[in-house]
């Protein structure tokens, strides 16, 4: 099982690692993927990683690469973790985009509720998380279930082509008419 998250290296807190680190303790075969950030952020997870009890190959550092490789190579991943305090923003929209499901936990600030706006516009509101708590066991949950994974991956499928979140067209045409009247005011 392929845990995935792409934010940068610096919005993984002590709190998010250590779930992700019991997650790999309680999945077997399972990996998380990351992006690099920088070789001292690999070093420092890595090594966060071996003191938790992880064997700190179970996690593997992508590189940055051109966008249409990035958005290609999230099909090889099975659920998107998302970051707490700071929720993924484009990086959620490509992992959802892409056919990803994503679990995030709704914060208190715009930063921590990005992820949970993203998910409540594409009508997967069980995948929002209400604290840590239920954000370990939903993850855990799908991983162990590949039944509930498949219907996961179908219904975004459906979403992603039936919301008004990738429908750029029709985000065109409204702000066309909305400049349109305005100029009419003028």
């Amino acid at each position: 099982f392929v845990f995935t998250c792409f934010n940068s290296n610096e919005k993984i807190t002590e709190d998010v690692f250590d779930i992700w680190m019991k997650l790999l303790l309680n999945v077997k075969n399972s990996v998380l993927w990351l992006i690099k950030s920088s070789d001292y952020s690999e070093s420092n997870l890595k090594s966060q990683a071996k003191r938790k009890g992880i064997n700190p190959s179970r996690l593997i550092f992508a590189e940055k690469i051109p966008l249409n490789e990035h958005l290609a190579r999230h099909q090889c991943g099975d659920l998107f973790l998302d970051t707490f305090n700071y929720n993924a923003h484009t990086t959620a929209s490509d992992s959802l985009w892409s056919g990803m499901p994503m679990i995030s936990l709704k914060g208190k600030s715009f930063a921590s509720r990005v992820g949970a706006s993203l998910l409540n516009a594409l009508n997967m509101e069980e995948l929002i998380c209400k604290d840590k708590k239920d954000y370990y066991e939903s993850a855990l949950r799908i991983a162990k279930d590949s039944q509930l994974l498949k219907k996961l991956r179908g219904k975004l499928k459906k979403q992603i082509y039936s919301s008004p979140l990738f429908d750029s067209g029709k985000f065109t045409r409204d702000l066309e008419n909305i400049y349109i009247n305005l100029a009419r005011f003028e």
